[in-house]
């Protein structure tokens, strides 16, 4: 499994979720659907994960 990495080229907002389409070999979209799902079902737990993690986790090299 590869390291999760920011990937802020192929990102649409901080590149949390083509990082993670990267790090899963994933369709981004089908990540940001996920993203977007999850925050209308959580609220702002889903939302405040998503920016800690745009925050906090290193970008690609």
């Amino acid at each position: 499994m590869n390291r999760f990495t920011l990937n802020k080229t192929d990102g649409k907002l901080m590149g949390v979720a083509a990082g993670v389409a990267d790090m899963t070999d994933a369709d981004p979209l089908l990540i940001r659907l996920g993203f977007i799902l999850a925050a209308l079902i959580t609220g702002p737990v889903a939302i405040i994960l998503y920016l800690a993690a745009g925050v906090l986790a290193p970008q690609q090299a």
